[in-house]
């Protein structure tokens, strides 16, 4: 018999992770580690024939979003994401690249050239590409460790049916060791099989089969580590980080403060950034969000928003002045970067901008 020991929909009692059904949010039950939440995304790999670098070796990770922009300028831009370089191929003059696609520009077999940049600067180009189909792979299962199941779970397991072993949409909602609201991922799985757990006599170890929306890739982990223990007592936690790693950082900072409940604060109020380490996208909102909502803020992650923030209920109130200390830095690193297109335009500038339509008073000091 397989013990009922969770049934409260406030804090889900305890453990790290939830299994909560979406519809209407019934808790399948609570647990503290799981395994397979981390792993690489399905990632598209291309073979870019032709490669002409930029003045720039393109090797390794190459950047958060790498644009491929039609030299003949009659489509659209194509977008990867998380972008990496596995160097030429051998007795080629195709370049490997591999990263999460849109699915969206240059169809398959686009014969004419097209040109590669990182938002910053442009990295080479190719007369054509290809997209290499991947070989199949079976995802490794999702297992929930030292589970507390609910009686509802409980009721499904003992009937073992296939309608009841199918959870449906379900979310799998991460919270830190202090309990509150982090981030969740997305899935639609089957129960494989379950088993009495070593963690405990009334917890089970139950092994999913379905696939995450979005797993953790490795590299993030470290960051997930930090933010699972609590949010950073002090700003600029993140100033040591790589821009992948920031960018990691900025993804759980977006998914904690939309959880967030933002006390509104009174107009008229003074916030002070910290710019001597904005040196890249990630960190400009990082520190934005410091500035305006303490250590591990949030206050946007993009220009749009940047405005819903301005906006209200992320804890500010226009008018308000905004004091940008060693505002140099960003000025020099975000001045000259690229648009989807390639066409060059000045982020930092547009920023302030925005602040200031927001009632923002941007002062330099």
């Amino acid at each position: 018999m397989i013990p009922s020991v969770y049934e409260n929909n406030g804090h889900r009692g305890r453990g790290r992770y939830a299994l909560t059904e979406s519809e209407h949010g019934h808790v399948w039950g609570v647990c503290s580690e799981v395994e397979g939440l981390f792993g690489e995304p399905r990632r598209g790999t291309y073979e870019l024939f032709g490669w002409v670098p930029d003045r720039v070796e393109v090797r390794g990770w190459i950047g958060s979003r790498v644009w491929l922009v039609p030299e003949d300028g009659t489509l659209d831009a194509w977008l990867l994401e998380d972008a990496e370089s596995l160097g030429r191929y051998p007795g080629t003059d195709a370049l490997v690249v591999t990263g999460l696609d849109d699915y969206e520009g240059p169809p398959e077999g686009h014969r004419a050239p097209v040109r590669l940049h990182d938002g910053y600067r442009w990295l080479g180009s190719c007369q054509e590409f290809a997209r290499v189909l991947p070989d199949e792979q079976a995802e490794p299962p999702l297992v929930l460790r030292g589970l507390a199941p609910s009686a509802r779970l409980r009721r499904a397991l003992a009937t073992g049916t296939r309608r009841t072993l199918d959870l449906g949409e379900t979310g799998l909602e991460v919270r830190d060791d202090n309990g509150a609201p982090l981030t969740d991922r997305q899935l639609r799985p089957t129960i494989r099989t379950w088993s009495p757990s070593s963690h405990g006599p009334d917890l089970i170890d139950l092994e999913l089969e379905g696939e995450l929306d979005r797993p953790v890739p490795g590299y993030a982990c470290p960051v997930w580590d930090r933010w699972l223990v609590g949010p950073p007592d002090t700003p600029g936690s993140w100033v040591g980080l790589d821009t992948r790693r920031r960018g990691a950082w900025l993804e759980l900072v977006r998914e904690r403060g939309c959880r967030l409940r933002h006390q509104k604060r009174p107009a008229e109020g003074v916030y002070e950034l910290d710019g001597r380490h904005i040196t890249d996208t990630p960190s400009l909102f990082l520190a934005l969000g410091e500035a305006v909502n303490g250590p591990g803020g949030y206050f946007g992650g993009c220009l749009d928003a940047l405005v819903d923030c301005l906006r209200g209920n992320f804890g500010y109130t226009a008018p308000a002045t905004l004091l940008w200390r060693n505002a140099g830095t960003a000025r020099k690193h975000l001045s000259h970067v690229l648009t989807p297109q390639g066409e060059p335009y000045d982020l930092h500038g547009t920023v302030l901008e925005v602040l200031t339509e927001g009632g923002m008073h941007v002062t330099f000091t």
